[in-house]
């Protein structure tokens, strides 16, 4: 939509239309996806260990984005002085949701796992909404005939856990099965923080493996630049973002919550910063946990909506400053 047609066509305001993330177009079709960005949704909350809720996370989500979203031609940071998400920065289609199989967990992760391989061959940059923290699994293992990426990992919780009870892919695992993966070169892990994250063993592990754990306090104590020192300079990042990373005074909305987490510019900065040192080579996107239920005001879901478009916005301004 140019700037002509939004002025004069509809005004098309967030609660009318159908709702898609960010209102972009539909496509069902996944043979024929022709946009930088696919969003998909993983609604499977199969993994949870507490409160369940999840799987309505993608739909709340994309509703939320709708605020964000008014047909105008980019949006202009005051701040940052830049025009962010034009039309010729970044194309994104709304792909519809992996088909999830109710107390199937194996069949329901295949198919997750396959329509992210089917976005990843057209070309799209894929951008996943969960769903518990599970779905990270199979979405980061269609990227193996990818070149390497080094995650990055904000959350509230280690996610490490190598097996309970014969329980291997359920939302505490995701990272553990992510490091075994040939193609995932490193992980680091922010906002790790507080009680009922891991036990001991899980930490020894993760850093065994190679992983760079920060607390929450760690992180303000650093700021951003010395933050983002620490992460190596690896040509290609994959960001796996659980909503219970921030604190529950602006994320109510999730099954685990945890106190002591972030703010919304804490996350943020720290993503904008990696995006421009790395010319927006972060490559692929999944959010997770996302509970509407717990959250009647809507806050939780619409930070996450916020904290993808401004996270797309910078990626894409990145790739085409980079490009010229």
């Amino acid at each position: 939509m140019n700037d002509n047609t939004y002025a004069a066509g509809r005004l098309n305001l967030p609660f009318v239309g159908h709702c898609t993330f960010a209102k972009s177009p539909v496509c069902t079709d996944w043979n024929t996806i022709n946009a930088d960005v696919a969003i998909l949704g993983a609604p499977n909350d199969m993994g949870s260990q507490w409160r369940s809720g999840a799987r309505f996370g993608p739909r709340a989500v994309r509703e939320a984005s709708t605020l964000f979203s008014f047909g105008h031609a980019g949006a202009y940071d005051f701040e940052d002085d830049k025009m962010y998400l034009t039309h010729d920065q970044v194309t994104m289609v709304d792909v519809g949701d992996a088909d999830i199989v109710h107390t199937d967990m194996n069949q329901s992760h295949a198919n997750t796992n396959a329509a992210v391989r089917q976005i990843l061959a057209q070309g799209a940059m894929p951008i996943i909404i969960g769903g518990d923290h599970s779905i990270h699994i199979p979405v980061i293992q269609a990227f193996d005939q990818q070149p390497p990426l080094h995650i990055i990992h904000i959350d509230a919780h280690l996610d490490f856990v190598d097996e309970r009870h014969g329980v291997r892919y359920g939302h505490g695992n995701p990272l553990r099965r992510a490091s075994e993966m040939s193609h995932i070169s490193g992980m680091t892990q922010l906002g790790i923080r507080n009680v009922s994250s891991s036990n001991r063993s899980d930490y020894d592990a993760a850093k065994e493996a190679g992983s760079n754990i920060l607390s929450v306090r760690q992180v303000r104590k650093l700021g951003v630049a010395d933050v983002l020192a620490q992460i190596p300079a690896a040509e290609r990042y994959y960001l796996t973002i659980d909503i219970d990373a921030f604190d529950p005074s602006i994320a109510p909305g999730t099954g685990t919550p945890s106190h002591g987490g972030f703010q919304y510019y804490e996350v943020l900065e720290i993503i904008k910063a990696l995006s421009q040192r790395s010319k927006g080579q972060i490559v692929g996107i999944d959010l997770v946990e996302v509970a509407p239920a717990y959250d009647p005001t809507g806050i939780t879901a619409i930070l996450a909506a916020q904290l993808l478009m401004n996270t797309i916005g910078a990626i894409f301004y990145d790739r085409q400053q980079a490009a010229n």
